[in-house]
């Protein structure tokens, strides 16, 4: 938004400009997380109006504009529309898919990495993660206080998106153990490699010390998911994936978004719970108790 309207006085702002801004963004305005230039999401456009149409109605309260410029701008029904298709098309793995994908980056390098993925962690959450400043093997917790991100090309390293975001999660044996194979692995690597090995503290790092980006992140979870003969997701809907697991299981929606980062409820359940088959036949068995 910045790049549009950073140079525009806010008193010459007018609805065109949203207008065009919103355009934009659907058609060219990605800087990071896929292809840069490329269109954003109806949805991440939609975030990016709710917060400039905040920005502006407090504007409006200190009388530095007299009316809210952004207030009737909408996200085209088109791109509406496409939004929908996609994310019917999108589905996140079943619990069998997660089984499979494990079991079979068991002798993986970077098995502790992935499962991250899967216990719901962002991949710039999963990035930024230290050793020393956010991962307890004794407590067997993790702190999610850090993401590192690309923009234009460079790395960004920063918080989470809310406080919410900032958490820490208790950890399964399995994701102990492998984080625990992982740092040895790290200290032999680092033995090995001598001065030319980079002591950056990250979690995710080659065998150098160097720490990765999202991007190396996502490749390297393909060629894993194309090795275990899974069907091929985003790294980001192995966050799906959890979420569903968890609210499918009986967790209560709290805990799930508790679990999540997320301070919404609704949003939670809107955008990251996919109930599927499998898990309507559960519903069925239980009518079956109504109703025999």
């Amino acid at each position: 938004m910045r790049d549009r309207l950073g140079d525009r006085r806010l008193q010459q702002l007018d609805e065109e400009d949203v207008d065009s801004l919103v355009s934009w963004m659907l058609t060219s305005g990605r800087k990071r997380g896929g292809k840069v230039g490329t269109g954003l999401s109806a949805r991440s456009v939609q975030l990016t109006l709710g917060r400039l149409r905040s920005a502006l109605t407090v504007a409006v309260r200190r009388k530095l504009v007299a009316r809210n410029v952004a207030q009737y701008t909408q996200i085209p029904r088109e791109a509406r529309r496409k939004a929908a298709e996609a994310k019917a098309k999108r589905v996140p793995w079943s619990a069998d898919e997660v089984k499979t994908f494990v079991a079979a980056t068991r002798e993986y390098r970077l098995q502790a990495p992935m499962l991250l993925s899967l216990l719901g962690m962002r991949p710039a959450e999963v990035c930024g993660l230290r050793w020393s400043a956010d991962v307890d093997l004794l407590a067997k917790t993790i702190r999610v206080e850090n993401t590192r991100t690309l923009v234009e090309g460079e790395v960004e390293e920063k918080g989470p998106k809310s406080e919410k975001g900032k958490r820490t999660l208790p950890l399964p044996s399995p994701v102990v153990a492998a984080l625990k194979s992982l740092k040895a692995r790290q200290a032999q690597e680092k033995l090995a490699a001598g001065s030319v090995y980079l002591d950056s503290g990250y979690v995710l790092v080659d065998e150098q010390g160097a720490p990765w980006k999202t991007d190396k992140l996502r490749r390297e979870s393909y060629k894993l998911m194309a090795a275990a003969k899974v069907r091929k997701v985003r790294p980001y809907d192995a966050r799906h994936s959890c979420l569903t697991y968890l609210a499918t299981s009986g967790v209560p929606d709290v805990i799930v978004s508790a679990w999540a980062g997320h301070a919404d409820l609704s949003f939670t359940k809107r955008v990251y719970i996919h109930p599927n088959t499998e898990h309507l036949k559960e519903a069925a068995d239980q009518l079956d108790t109504l109703l025999g």
